[in-house]
């Protein structure tokens, strides 16, 4: 488990981390989404010792990171900036990662050789192109045999198919070994395929951490058709997240559960009256358009 409380980090007096909080549990897959500037790779090179916080903890299984190397060991991270050493290769690099990670499973490189096939494993890996390199790294990283894998940005560069077989790894080990996975990327619509645990980030600071599925559950799309063309007065304790009409129908999204707003909207009898889910990118919008991040559509 990953523990963050109340951390506090500033650059030259920008306040880039703001007290946040956050949990991320054993064995879970867990999407830190936010928009840019939010901090998501300042908490992710803090939880993996690059950073130290000016205040606050930051805890993995119990432990404090940074200037740890025995809880570094346990940790593999891909940063969304890859770096490797100018002339080194495949080969060489997991000799590096060797030396640091006890647990690195040479049997493993061989068998994963197979499924990045398309990497050279004896050619400067600064030859290779980007979604080459990016496949080096899941190679190097899954070889370590993490209990935790921090990835930013992971699949940036990797075409579909390797995007599938990559999480396909991934997933696996989260069920076999139960290793913890904590991702930050900006692709909502593939983090929904396998989060179980969502947090959105928003200036220093997580505005909401929930399981992906409650996430889903407490907040609704209606679709509403009311028999007078005008907007009816809601009641003042549904909080309604917005409002947009085209013709004869109103969509609502709301805060709350589909059945509640479904039984307190049926009160108006309206023709027209349908719960529709939403989805991890459109929850992201509607929760920080309160935050100043709402879609404008300017004047052309």
């Amino acid at each position: 488990m990953i523990t963050v409380e109340n951390v506090v980090k500033s650059f030259d007096g920008f306040k880039a981390l703001d007290s946040l909080t956050m949990t991320v549990p054993t064995g879970a897959i867990y999407g830190l989404v936010g928009p840019n500037g939010a901090g998501k790779s300042t908490i992710l090179r803090h939880i993996t010792g690059v950073y130290q916080q000016d205040s606050g903890t930051i805890l993995a299984d119990g432990q404090v990171v940074y200037e740890n190397p025995a809880m570094k060991e346990k940790i593999a991270s891909i940063p969304d900036d890859l770096y490797y050493f100018m002339s080194a290769s495949t080969r060489d690099m997991a000799h590096f990662y060797a030396g640091f990670y006890s647990r690195f499973d040479w049997k493993r490189y061989e068998t994963l050789k197979e499924v990045f096939r398309t990497v050279d494993e004896k050619r400067p890996i600064r030859r290779l192109s980007k979604g080459m390199q990016k496949q080096t790294a899941f190679w190097l990283s899954l070889c370590c045999r993490p209990e935790i894998l921090i990835l930013d940005e992971p699949v940036d560069g990797l075409d579909p198919v390797m995007r599938r077989q990559v999480w396909s790894l991934l997933m696996s080990d989260v069920a076999q070994d139960g290793t913890t996975v904590l991702v930050s990327s900006h692709n909502l619509r593939e983090l929904e395929d396998v989060c179980d645990h969502v947090g959105i980030l928003s200036k220093g600071k997580v505005l909401i951490e929930r399981g992906l599925s409650d996430l889903q559950e407490n907040i609704v799309k209606m679709q509403v058709v009311f028999r007078e063309r005008e907007l009816p007065k809601l009641p003042e304790d549904m909080e309604v997240l917005n409002v947009s009409q085209v013709g004869r129908i109103t969509t609502l999204i709301v805060r709350g559960t589909a059945e509640e707003t479904t039984n307190r909207l049926a009160a108006y009898q309206p023709i027209l009256l349908e719960a529709l889910p939403l989805t991890l990118e459109e929850i992201f919008i509607y929760e920080l358009g309160g935050e100043g991040y709402e879609v404008i559509d300017p004047a052309l």
